[in-house]
């Protein structure tokens, strides 16, 4: 093409198209559409009278004849044949195609057609649903309103009318009517109503007189105590000229009357404790004595403010409230601790003393205190020894406040509260638990509670002081406290004698052993728990639990000869109730203990397992005594034997001194531990 031909031919094709052909391309467009139209519509119905399963094998059919047509026209384009053959194969092919696209569109029909099925279905089901929905919300409707008609109460149900045998008695006859009421429910039930509010306006009227009655007797009452005042200043004058009467007929009436008018300043609690002990000290004990102490003045400015506890006042809006109004230094946060122990473990201000006087001389003093918070009984203990009593070395705590009582009752060690709150409430404060301060308040015995008659319920609930739980327990108590220290005296005097080697067996018991026992005690000293854990011959005990931390541990050495014995000695705080136990090795040219001698066992199973032939029901606080005696003669027969059935020559380090039948017996071959003091031989068991 020419230069000259370019712009001619580019005129030509940016010539503009004239109406006409703009109006045929959109008629033939229309019709396109239309065509297109009608086309889908018929295609919708025909998908109605086709099968999918016959589409589905028309589809594959027409997918293979495709493939196949393909093949046909790559196999004649390498044989290189006419245009004509391969015009008539493109043309098949394209009616396959169009074969495919109508399939395609059948099957979107369908899916279109299953869907708008699919979700009429799911309409008319939300209808339903709906429909039954509304249904059971009526229903649950109609059930509260009939609910309501049934429970429905009028106010005159509630009045407790007279029965119907006493209305027809009592009721008059204008008011019973009992012609048309007992055949009419209704009638009847209004004569009852009426019958009530008649005897009501008398009962009203009744109470009118008694108002005015009670005046006058107020009145009376009133002149008679004006004259009973007028009166006590003279009475006082009587009651001081009596006072040196009273102090030589040894009757203090004053100071009686003094205590009691104290004592109704007392918490509950220490007023039960109070009342209960002087009633059980002028019925059973004279030695007894009870008192009160601390500052009355404190005590009824408390009863009379009628606030016991007052409010922390540490929260953070009072904080600022007070430096708003005094404009001092915050409180450090030692001193907010301070004060919120001080509020909690807070006292009252008066205490009952309860002096309890022994026999011998000894005396046990009891202050009883009451934390206002905590709402718990503490006790303060001291003791006030005789002159002739002993002192012990290893025994000189057995006295110590903290130990004197522990136990006094089964599990009552007194280092926890026994109210369950009071751990809430001090966690609350932010303080420790309570065993931290049993130094500064006293120790809550469980006891001590008892006496002021409060018990402690499974849900931290406090009952209000009762007089019968003091009644039940105040008898108990002052005997065990009697005995524990009796117990604990006679104990001292034991660990003092052993100290120096002597075992003084009080002579009620002399005859349950023999005259001479060649064994010694060499040492006894004071051990502790973990002098005793760690020996591997008390391990058993310690694994199964018959030895606690808390009880009481001595060693002692006995020697005969080379020999020497070394017994571990564990007692409760609840001696001699429990009697003591011992663990025993023996060092005798070899250890030997209860795991590799059984004679050894023997020995210990003697001392302990047998202990109730060395008790008596009415004196048994020398049992540790006649326990290490017996120890001391088993040694002898332990030694006696083994040395007589050993098969050394020459001269025996240990001589025969016991007299027995047999040294050895049965399959067990156990030694003759058991002595017989009506013939003075030892046999076995």
């Amino acid at each position: 093409m020419s230069k000259e031909e370019k712009p001619e031919k580019r005129k030509r094709s940016i010539k503009k198209e004239n109406p006409e052909q703009k109006r045929i391309k959109q008629e033939s467009s229309s019709k396109e559409s239309k065509l297109t139209t009608s086309l889908f519509y018929s295609e919708e119905a025909e998908v109605d009278t086709r099968s999918p399963e016959k589409d589905v094998e028309v589809f594959k059919s027409t997918c293979s004849d495709i493939r196949q047509t393909m093949l046909d026209i790559k196999s004649l384009k390498d044989k290189k044949a006419s245009h004509d053959e391969l015009e008539d194969k493109r043309v098949s092919v394209m009616l396959d195609f169009m074969n495919l696209k109508k399939l395609n569109r059948l099957a979107h029909i369908r899916c279109k057609k299953v869907r708008e099925q699919t979700n009429d279905a799911k309409q008319r089901i939300d209808h339903y649903h709906l429909q039954l929905q509304n249904l059971l919300y009526e229903i649950m409707h109609l059930e509260k309103e009939i609910t309501k008609c049934l429970e429905f109460k009028s106010k005159d149900e509630e009045i407790e009318l007279v029965t119907l045998d006493d209305f027809y008695k009592t009721a008059p006859s204008d008011i019973s009517r009992t012609d048309t009421t007992k055949t009419d429910p209704h009638l009847q039930r209004l004569a009852r109503l009426e019958w009530e509010l008649e005897q009501r306006k008398q009962l009203a009227k009744k109470l009118k007189d008694s108002k005015q009655s009670k005046e006058g007797l107020a009145q009376e009452i009133k002149n008679k105590q004006e004259y009973l005042e007028n009166l006590q200043p003279k009475l006082k004058i009587v009651l001081e000229a009596t006072k040196p009467v009273q102090e030589y007929l040894d009757m203090p009436f004053d100071q009686i009357r003094e205590q009691q008018e104290t004592a109704r300043h007392l918490p509950p609690p220490l007023y039960v404790l109070y009342m209960q002990t002087s009633a059980y000290r002028q019925a059973c004990d004279k030695d007894l004595q009870v008192s009160i102490i601390g500052d009355l003045d404190a005590a009824k400015a408390i009863k009379s403010s009628g606030k016991v506890v007052e409010e922390d006042s540490d929260s953070d809006q009072e904080e600022q409230e007070h430096s708003k109004k005094s404009k001092r230094r915050r409180k450090t946060v030692d001193s907010r601790v301070q004060e919120r122990k001080q509020q909690a473990l807070k006292k009252h201000p008066l205490a009952v003393k309860l002096d309890i006087n022994c026999k011998d001389g000894n005396s046990l003093h009891l202050t009883f205190n009451f934390l206002i918070t905590l709402e718990i009984i503490t006790v303060n203990i001291s003791l006030t020894l005789a002159e002739s009593n002993i002192s012990s070395i290893s025994g000189s705590d057995l006295l110590a406040p903290e130990s004197v009582l522990t136990d006094l009752y089964p599990g009552d060690h007194g280092k926890t509260s026994p109210n369950p709150a009071n751990k809430y409430e001090l966690r609350k404060l932010g303080l420790k638990d309570f065993t931290s301060y049993i130094t500064e308040v006293g120790w809550p015995y469980l006891w001590a509670q008892w006496l002021g008659g409060l018990q402690f319920l499974e849900n931290n609930a406090v009952n209000t002081p009762e007089e019968d739980v003091s009644f039940a327990h105040m008898q108990q108590t002052i005997r065990r406290l009697k005995q524990r220290v009796r117990s604990r005296l006679c104990l001292m005097k034991q660990t003092a004698a052993f100290e120096t080697g002597n075992v003084v067996v009080d002579p009620e018991y002399q005859g349950l052993f023999p005259s001479k026992i060649v064994s010694r005690l060499t040492s006894w000293k004071r051990s502790t728990y973990e002098d005793f854990a760690v020996l591997p011959h008390a391990q058993a005990l310690v694994d199964d639990e018959v030895v606690e931390q808390s009880d009481i541990f001595f060693t002692t050495v006995i020697e005969r000869g080379s020999a020497k014995m070394t017994a571990q000695i564990v007692m409760t705080h609840d001696y001699p109730k429990v009697a003591p136990v011992f663990v025993v090795s023996v060092l005798w040219q070899h250890e030997r203990t209860a795991a590799n001698d059984k004679h050894i066992k023997e020995m210990e199973e003697e001392v302990n397992v047998h202990h109730e032939e060395l008790m008596n029901s009415k004196s048994c606080d020398t049992v540790l005594s006649n326990q290490m005696q017996r120890l001391l003669m088993c040694f002898d027969i332990y030694l006696e034997t083994e040395a007589a059935g050993s098969e050394e020559e020459g001269p025996m380090e240990i001589s025969k001194e016991k007299i027995y039948n047999r040294m050895l017996r049965g399959p067990s071959r156990s030694k003759p531990y058991r002595y017989c003091p009506d013939i003075g031989i030892f046999t076995h068991r």
